[in-house]
């Protein structure tokens, strides 16, 4: 019951944080140069004045920022994302195209990068000051300073143009007509690069988090109770240690959420995949305001969502948080 509480607590206070976030994005996109009709203008080759007047009458254009922003939320109370003007349909049916990827793609890296940075951060506190925690923490070193683009640029061309062992971009083999298994591969192996182009940077930030948690949970003192009491190290690892380092880790995955979608933009760029991301970055070379504004609200929903799981598993790690003690 006190779970399901915090589990409510946790919910309400995401709602203003929501509302702030869409309110500020819509106010500061009014400071942009340009808006939707300049971006139909410009793909028509020009128009006569009277057309683009009625153009911005037709998308409210000719109304005030507080009327306009005044609009969107009470239509957005109602589920109502507005209507693309560059794509010609509803905004929600362009999200719905799109997400697929983006989730794909989100879940396989955060998964990757997780137990990746798991197992290495173990093996490096199980080794400290010994070569496999200096290879560990080097390798770790260097791909959190190395940008995501360049790994995605590099692994495109070794992989798909040299080695020609993966695609180079794309969420599936166009024309290909797969179905059932031959689906699930293709599409896997569309995955890798955009995955690991996308998890290594986090999983360098995992398997440090995890080194330094596990080497401070080993010095305390129900670890050397257990130890003391001859429980085999295996099991003071695996039952004590490893339960107590993992809420760190936990944390993180709330906190990088967010920056985990931000990174899909490049990603999704770079692979020419058609998530989320690239949709964003397409919205606003084209002024489209509606799904941009649409594209930033699911997207806070997920993390909202993402950040509500984590809530709700570190409180079932960790009892204190939901006053099971």
């Amino acid at each position: 019951m006190r779970l399901l509480t915090l589990a409510g607590r946790r919910l309400l206070a995401a709602l203003p944080a929501l509302l702030i976030i869409l309110a500020g994005l819509f106010l500061l996109l009014q400071l942009a140069p340009g808006d939707t009709v300049d971006a139909l203008v410009a793909q028509v080759g020009g128009g006569d004045p009277t057309m683009i007047e009625e153009l911005r009458r037709h998308y409210a254009l000719d109304q005030s920022t507080s009327a306009r922003l005044a609009d969107y939320l009470w239509r957005l109370v109602h589920l109502d994302l507005g209507h693309s003007a560059i794509y010609g349909k509803p905004v929600i049916d362009v999200i719905v195209e799109r997400l697929p990827a983006t989730l794909l793609l989100m879940g396989s890296a955060l998964s990757f990068a997780f137990a990746a940075g798991m197992v290495l951060g173990i093996l490096a506190a199980r080794r400290v000051n010994r070569w496999p925690d200096t290879l560990i923490s080097t390798l770790g070193l260097v791909f959190y300073a190395t940008p995501s683009f360049w790994f995605g640029l590099m692994g495109m061309f070794f992989f798909a143009v040299y080695l020609g062992w993966l695609p180079a971009g794309g969420f599936g083999t166009i024309g290909g007509g797969l179905q059932g298994w031959a689906l699930f591969v293709d599409t896997l192996r569309h995955l890798v690069l955009p995955t690991l182009t996308l998890a290594l940077i986090f999983l360098a930030i995992y398997l440090r988090i995890m080194r330094a948690s596990m080497l401070e949970v080993s010095t305390l003192d129900f670890v050397r109770t257990a130890r003391a009491k001859g429980l085999a190290e295996g099991a003071v690892v695996v039952r004590h240690v490893l339960r107590n380092a993992l809420l760190p880790m936990v944390t993180l995955i709330g906190l990088q959420a967010g920056t985990m979608l931000g990174g899909s933009v490049v990603v999704e760029s770079v692979f020419a995949l058609p998530g989320l991301g690239r949709l964003a970055y397409e919205s606003v070379m084209q002024r489209d305001l509606n799904t941009l504004l649409g594209v930033v609200f699911v997207s806070a929903l997920l993390v909202i969502f993402i950040n509500f799981v984590v809530d709700l598993l570190y409180a079932k790690l960790d009892p204190r948080i939901s006053g099971e003690h």
